[in-house]
């Protein structure tokens, strides 16, 4: 039996579940050893099941991960049918972890960048043109401290580049900040996913 994701996978929505390093470590355990039990993969990463068993059933719920139940088992492994915009998040994900695992941290701060909705706005705004701080917000219609506080944000995660109270869209180095920069401004907060 193959589940269905639970939610309509957005790209906030999926930031949030990946900016979480027992969900990013759980997803890295998943590109080396697949498919894996809730109770295996557990005691592999020294959680308890529960904590497991709630970061599988995010992770699945965003298009991210399949599972099959075999008698009283649930197998998870890494989604293999997606299609569009969720596949374009998967693939560098993947590939950081064959890597390695200190990709973690890296991939933390970068899923931060997006996990609200206004960010993903603000980042829109700016790949249409640099403006000042009161140009995005005539664009985007976020109040001033809100503004700064999300446009911060982007500047420390590397989305956002100000000079002389200018700023810009930018797109990390890494894949998967690449990937992101691609998904957030093509506007549609929808990622598609066939399960």
């Amino acid at each position: 039996m193959t589940t269905e994701p639970l939610l309509q996978p957005t790209l906030w929505r999926t930031c949030r579940v990946l900016a979480n390093r027992t969900r990013l470590r759980i997803f890295g355990l998943l590109v080396q050893h697949s498919p894996q039990t809730v109770s295996a993969l557990a005691g592999r990463l020294q959680l308890s099941v529960p904590v497991a068993c709630q970061s599988l059933r995010a992770l699945e719920a965003r298009g991210l991960l399949t599972a099959r139940r075999t008698g009283r088992l649930v197998h998870y492994r890494l989604s293999t049918t997606t299609a569009g915009t969720v596949h374009e998040l998967v693939a560098p994900l993947r590939a950081a972890f064959q890597r390695g695992p200190s990709s973690v941290n890296t991939l933390f701060r970068l899923a931060t960048a997006f996990t609200h909705p206004r960010r993903i706005d603000i980042f829109r705004t700016l790949q249409t043109g640099a403006g000042t701080l009161r140009q995005i917000q005539a664009a985007t219609r976020i109040p001033n401290p809100s503004l700064s506080r999300h446009l911060g944000k982007l500047e420390v995660r590397g989305f956002v580049a100000c000079r002389g109270r200018i700023y810009s869209a930018t797109t990390p180095p890494e894949a998967f900040g690449r990937a992101l920069a691609r998904v957030a401004a093509q506007g549609d907060h929808t990622l598609q996913s066939v399960e």
